[in-house]
């Protein structure tokens, strides 16, 4: 059965995409089958792995609407073991017209259920908020992985998905859990990124995975060319912390036999306590990695 992981961070530009794409692309060379769905209207996650979603008839905006099955929409990537069901611009129309739908926020775990014994990981690439199609991908999954930047900004906003999520326990889907957070946009050369993740070292102990990406100019030239960084750049520091990334997390295994308790987030409970009033990132003094 798949492990189906939603990628999610209600903030943009903090490396969701990118994070969804390498880790499908890492795991799948590595033997493991791999899908990437694309909740994304932007549609980027497809055209990071090579697929132009402009050119295909059927996107996820079908499979969500109904007209059409998942496995039409599925396509194959150039990397083996790797497919994408690819989303496209109108697919941000989805949400209202799914708004008088029955079960609108399970449309992707029915989706989703016939094809569950055909890969290892299912990865869904979210939307930057925390709407409809967000909920789907949140009510259809296993379990969560949260990128968190390692720059001023890191939590904003991070208690009002941790609520959200308690939410979508309750009423959708009580198997979820937040499985990994993980730290992207690494620069060694400042005092500031290690701090940071020492901070949320503190606060979400294990869940923070060990392995922490770093700032590659590589990581950001990949989607231009629309290949994975581990195709477009091997041996880059980029690739192989994505790598490093993915062995970690599949070493990790399954969570769903593993009771974690959601609502146990300190002071992200509810408010962004880790915020200064002026709205900026509070460092704890003396942290370090």
């Amino acid at each position: 059965m798949s492990r189906i992981i939603a990628v999610t961070n209600q903030k943009g530009g903090v490396g969701k995409t990118t994070t969804t794409v390498n880790l499908c692309a890492s795991l799948a060379d590595a033997g493991q089958r791999t899908l990437l769905v694309d909740m994304d209207p932007q549609g980027n996650a497809a055209t990071g792995a090579g697929i132009n979603p402009r050119e295909l008839d059927l996107s996820m905006y079908q499979v969500l609407l109904g007209t059409a099955d998942l496995q039409d929409c599925i396509q194959p990537t150039e990397i083996e073991n790797f497919a994408v069901a690819p989303a496209r611009l109108e697919m941000s129309g989805a949400e209202i017209e799914l708004v008088s739908a029955f079960s609108r926020e399970l449309k992707l775990r029915h989706a989703l259920h016939p094809l569950i014994d055909d890969y290892d990981y299912i990865f869904v690439d979210c939307p930057p908020s925390l709407g409809l199609l967000t909920v789907n991908a949140l009510s259809a999954a296993t379990e969560i992985l949260v990128p968190v930047q390692c720059e001023y900004y890191a939590l904003e906003g991070l208690g009002q998905l941790l609520h959200n999520v308690e939410m979508v326990r309750e009423g959708l889907n009580p198997a979820l859990v937040i499985s990994a957070i993980v730290m992207v946009m690494y620069d060694a050369r400042t005092r500031l990124a290690a701090e940071v993740v020492s901070d949320v070292r503190r606060h979400f102990g294990d869940r923070v995975c060990k392995v922490v990406v770093p700032r590659s100019v590589r990581l950001s030239e990949a989607p231009s060319v629309g290949q994975p960084v581990t195709v477009y750049a091997p041996t880059s520091r980029g690739a192989v912390a994505y790598r490093e990334l993915a062995r970690e997390i599949h070493e990790r295994g399954d969570p769903r036999h593993v009771v974690v308790d959601c609502s146990a987030v300190g002071p992200f409970d509810g408010a962004d306590d880790a915020l200064g009033t002026d709205g900026r990132y509070e460092v704890v003094e003396g942290a370090s990695t």
